[in-house]
């Protein structure tokens, strides 16, 4: 199976498509040794990121295993997580040392 994606850390909700994917299309990635696939809910662009899990409004994006943000809607397994539902939260990285 044709690798679609790449996920970049193994406690990731999200996965970047390294090729332009259309809705129903499975998109796999590698996790270990693991090559696992996620159907796309709707068209996702290339270098766009596609949820793992559902996700529902507020929960963080984990990617890199870091949070880069939370969602401001919910989004089904499959769906396209871009600007468009993705807002940052600021962090204290010195409090987390």
């Amino acid at each position: 199976m044709e690798i679609k994606a790449l996920l970049m850390g193994l406690s990731d909700n999200v996965v970047t498509c390294i090729t332009d994917v259309k809705a129903g299309e499975k998109v796999a990635y590698r996790k270990g040794d693991e090559v696992l696939c996620v159907e796309a809910a709707e068209d996702i662009p290339y270098c766009h990121k596609i949820a793992l899990t559902d996700l529902a409004e507020g929960a963080d994006i984990i990617k890199y295993d870091e949070s880069i943000g939370r969602i401001s809607c919910p989004i089904e397994r499959g769906g396209l997580v871009d600007h468009t539902n993705l807002f940052s939260v600021p962090r204290d990285y010195d409090a987390e040392w």
